[in-house]
């Protein structure tokens, strides 16, 4: 079954490339590839189809087809997992940093959805064959607490937790710069970066819904330890909430700067996890220590006060 998605478009839209104007609404889609969708009938402007230099008119409305991937094989790998919960309906891991979450080209073998099939066998499949029982993910080079679930009825009751944002998602972050209050909200829409579509950015018009509360834990001369609380799960929101407002993430290779602390990866661990359970609908809360890389960082920053 393919997924799809209806825009609507009013006159400040109008005027705008089809092509770019889906590229900066959906996050998960690069340009080529939306031009790639355009030119095989995946895309319908009030059921007709279109080119990718066609101009947006006021009361357009734009259908946006997804077909389904062709189905890949996974194949479970004996990979060591740090299991921090499992029943027959959820499992909770601590991902070390530098792992994958699921599969995509270029990183077939590997991965936490590698792992997780030769530990537990029944994963959910709502997310098909390349996602199976993942609910959320975090980032190839943050580590922390990941959920995944076991059956469809479980994937199901994570997956509106999370839309529902009542999921607590707590990270442990290193940000560059002295953080002058104790506490702070982002609230921002995050979408793709206008110029480097391998980016998301804060923008304007046609971001998502973004909000990221975050507290000070500890000052250092030129850094400063966060509690980052996630309301939303945007695509890279703590990296790209952080960098705008002017701290961005130690390590970060994408939105840092280039002087930073030796760490490999963005210095982000997801600390905290809790939700109802999908079947007793008892809270359940998991907390994982800091990495060792992590832990060697705030040391040195203590020593350098």
């Amino acid at each position: 079954m393919e997924a799809s998605e209806l825009f609507q478009v009013d006159e400040e839209m109008a005027g705008e490339r089809i092509d770019r104007f889906l590229a900066e609404r959906v996050a998960d889609l690069s340009r080529s590839q939306i031009q790639g969708l355009i030119e095989h009938g995946f895309v319908l402007v009030s059921g007709k189809q279109v080119k990718s230099n066609y101009k947006l008119r006021s009361g357009d409305e734009i259908l946006l087809s997804l077909p389904e991937p062709e189905p890949t094989e996974v194949e479970p790998e004996n990979i060591p997992l740090e299991i921090v919960f499992e029943d027959s309906d959820v499992v909770v891991v601590n991902k070390p940093r530098g792992m994958v979450v699921h599969p995509a080209a270029g990183h077939m073998k590997g991965t936490l959805v590698n792992a997780l099939l030769y530990h537990c066998k029944d994963l959910s499949g709502i997310n098909g064959i390349l996602r199976p029982g993942i609910v959320h993910r975090i980032d190839k080079d943050t580590s922390g607490l990941i959920m995944a679930a076991k059956n469809d009825a479980a994937h199901v009751s994570l997956a509106q937790q999370l839309k529902d944002h009542t999921v607590t998602r707590k990270y442990t972050a290193i940000v560059h710069g002295v953080v002058s209050h104790d506490l702070g909200t982002v609230d921002a829409p995050i979408g793709r970066h206008p110029v480097n579509r391998l980016k998301m950015a804060v923008v304007k018009q046609g971001g998502r819904h973004a909000v990221t509360h975050f507290s000070v834990l500890e000052r250092f001369k030129e850094y400063t330890l966060l509690e980052c609380k996630l309301e939303t799960g945007r695509t890279h929101q703590i990296r790209v909430h952080m960098d705008f407002i002017g701290h961005p993430l130690a390590g970060d290779p994408v939105y840092g700067p280039k002087r930073t602390l030796e760490i490999d990866g963005q210095a982000l661990h997801a600390q905290v996890l809790g939700f109802a359970h999908p079947r007793t609908g008892e809270y359940m809360e998991f907390s994982s220590d800091l990495p060792e890389d992590m832990e060697r960082l705030i040391e040195q920053l203590r020593q350098n006060v």
